[in-house]
């Protein structure tokens, strides 16, 4: 019975969203106020019915219904309760579902945040939502249903189980920071169609856009940042960052989102670049959109992806309809848009922005072009050509270089003209630094784009530690602070510009530890009890090989001690090698899975993965890699995530949108 009132609810939802759609417009033709309110509760009952689906279906897996076909294909008995729930988004029904209700938050927020400070751009934003929910409850009602019975003559005693790849601590936040980022996207993308239809743009929408897109633009970093951590974690192979078709797809609205980040400050304070804006908007929406077609169509060969279905089709259908009408209405509005302003000189802060802008933009077309060149090669030629690291390395390592340089270049250029004397004043320390720090890399035997790197981040370290000095020293003169004081109240007076700075570390941080993979080592070798191996300055004995049996698993258990060129121990590793549901008497069920054990140093990763095992000759097989430097890209990775927060939380001028 459950089941059916699951299905039920998202038939209702389904009218209501229609509903919302005509009142809505029907009030836009007429102006007539009870039809806009009438529109509104229809819009929120929409969210409402869609938060009480996927209730639903959340207490029908921890609940091991297996009478519900989702239910059977993505739980079984020996799932742990944790997994049961992030089973939820495991599967492509319940992926859809779990859109729709991240959808739905975000949709409740907007409409009760703005109901009085947007009132004439509610009726578009909650159209454009109302929209969006539609496609997805199409897709959840008649063609990826959820709630679809088991379609067997008997009674399921157990299901088939999650993924072991996705029993991992990691999985459980990962996707939905993720779909926070990706469906939150749909807000500002509302906005901008609103703003255009209705031809309003002041401050008040500039200010709430801006808070949308750094709050989604965070959410989608964490979560890229976190699928990297669990490839990093659970996939054994040592990287974390693949170019894998799924990546790329978070990816790309990550770089023109970042882009937009960029270019809306020039907005905010120059009042140029709306169609540029507007542009980059529908860009990060439609690539929101079509990343996720790209995961549920099952055109791509990924760890992450579903299979083929229907879904895809209509997935690319739904983005050439948003790419047509969000165009078609820019290009109707552009002498709406129009500011008339010109960036004055070629060294103004606004030129590096918008040079900015570009090469986000270029970086995005490279990824994009090589995640799809399997697929036009294949319908055009037949044959599909694959596309591998090597390309994407070969492309965007010079481009992510060449953003790393503008990341130091912004802060030293000024609003309208750098005169040569600025120029001169604020580039003589950073160049001097990064060129020293070059010179230091060269004696050391360091070449290409390792060089280039750590010089370039050296440069950008120097420039904003040289911005936070200059504001701290000026805060001590003018208001005869100490320094922690003056540091302390600089933030405070000015988070959007210092958060940002903050942000850029933590890039920086990041770029130390991706070039850190230059100087990756890796050894397979196979050990009895008692054997030694070394690689690098490290040794590795096999201590012992024990054996347990888990609710879900069986499992064998290395310990590996772990010495110094010294022989001191500095630690047992113990990596796993599982096998998941090993009572089935089907042995095609049965996954072999490796559970690595990972050492960290702050300066390298030791990297363990226990590949199998000989029972009969006594003798386990290990791959030990030695990884320098990864723990900066984690470390980098929390200041990314501190600085935005800091840019995100508002003063106590501000009025909290």
């Amino acid at each position: 019975m459950i089941p059916v009132i699951g299905g039920l609810a998202l038939n209702l939802a389904l009218g209501l969203s229609i509903i919302t759609i005509i009142l809505l417009s029907f009030h836009l033709r007429t102006g007539d106020n009870r039809l806009y309110l009438s529109g509104q509760r229809a819009a929120l009952a929409v969210s409402l019915v869609s938060f009480f689906a996927t209730f639903v279906l959340a207490q029908l897996l921890l609940s091991s219904n297996f009478d519900v076909d989702y239910v059977a294909h993505y739980t079984s008995l020996e799932t742990p309760t944790i997994y049961k729930l992030t089973a939820l988004w495991a599967g492509q029904a319940g992926s859809l579902l779990f859109w729709l209700f991240i959808l739905s938050i975000y949709g409740v927020v907007a409409i009760l945040q703005n109901r009085r400070s947007q009132q004439k751009l509610m009726p578009w934003i909650m159209i454009v939502i109302a929209t969006v929910q539609l496609f997805f409850l199409i897709l959840v009602n008649f063609v990826s249903n959820p709630f679809v019975p088991t379609d067997a003559d008997f009674i399921l005693a157990n299901g088939l189980g999650l993924n072991p790849l996705l029993q991992n601590a990691t999985m459980v936040i990962h996707p939905p920071l993720l779909y926070l980022g990706y469906v939150g996207f749909t807000i500002p993308f509302a906005f901008s169609i609103a703003a255009m239809a209705q031809q309003e743009m002041n401050a008040l929408w500039i200010k709430t856009i801006r808070t949308w897109i750094l709050f989604v633009w965070l959410m989608l970093g964490i979560g890229i940042i976190l699928g990297g951590w669990w490839a990093y974690q659970e996939l054994g192979w040592g990287g974390y960052w693949a170019w894998d078709p799924v990546e790329n797809a978070s990816f790309m609205p990550w770089l023109t989102g970042t882009a937009l980040l960029h270019s809306i400050m020039i907005q905010e304070k120059r009042n140029m670049l709306k169609v540029w804006n507007m542009t980059l908007i529908i860009i990060t929406f439609t690539l929101c959109i079509f990343g996720t077609f790209l995961t549920r169509s099952g055109i791509m060969s990924s760890v992450h992806s579903f299979s083929a279905s229907s879904v895809g089709p209509i997935f690319l259908g739904f983005v050439f309809l948003i790419l047509i009408v969000s165009f078609s209405l820019l290009f109707y509005r552009r002498a709406f848009l129009y500011s008339g302003k010109r960036i004055e000189s070629f060294s103004s802060r606004e030129s590096g922005f918008l040079f900015n802008n570009v090469i986000f933009v270029v970086m995005c077309f490279a990824v994009f072009w090589g995640t799809l060149f399997p697929v036009i090669s294949e319908a055009i030629r037949g044959t599909k050509i694959t596309v591998g690291a090597p390309f994407f390395d070969q492309i965007n390592i010079p481009i992510g270089l060449l953003l790393l340089l503008l990341t130091g270049v912004g802060p030293l250029l000024v609003w309208r003209r750098t005169s040569k004397q600025c120029a001169i004043r604020n580039f003589t320390i950073p160049v001097t630094v990064g060129l020293v720090t070059a010179l230091i890399l060269f004696l050391l035997k360091m070449r290409g784009y390792v060089l280039i790197s750590f010089s370039l981040s050296s440069f950008v370290l120097t420039t904003i530690i040289i911005e936070f000095a200059k504001g701290i020293r000026s805060r001590m003169r003018s208001q005869h602070e100490n320094m922690l004081i003056a540091f302390w109240r600089l933030m405070r007076k000015n988070r959007s510009r210092y958060g940002g700075y903050i942000v850029h570390i933590g890039i920086v941080l990041m770029f130390v530890g991706f070039t850190g993979h230059a100087f990756d080592s890796e050894k397979e070798f196979g050990l009895k009890v008692g054997e030694k191996e070394h690689l690098n300055n490290y040794q590795f004995e096999l201590l012992r090989i024990s054996e347990q049996e888990r609710p879900n698993h069986y499992a064998w258990i290395a310990d590996l001690r772990l010495q110094d060129s010294e022989g001191k121990t500095i630690t047992i590793l113990q990596p796993e090698k599982r096998i998941y549901f090993f009572r089935s008497p089907d042995p095609d069920r049965r996954q072999p899975h490796s559970e690595l054990d990972i050492y960290n140093f702050l300066n390298s990763d030791i990297y363990s993965i226990f590949n199998g095992i000989d029972t009969d000759k006594g003798v386990a097989y290990f791959k030990i890699m030695i990884n320098p430097l990864v723990s900066w890209v984690w470390i980098g990775g929390y200041i990314f995530v501190l600085g935005t927060l800091i840019s995100l939380y508002p003063s106590r001028k501000e009025t909290v949108i």
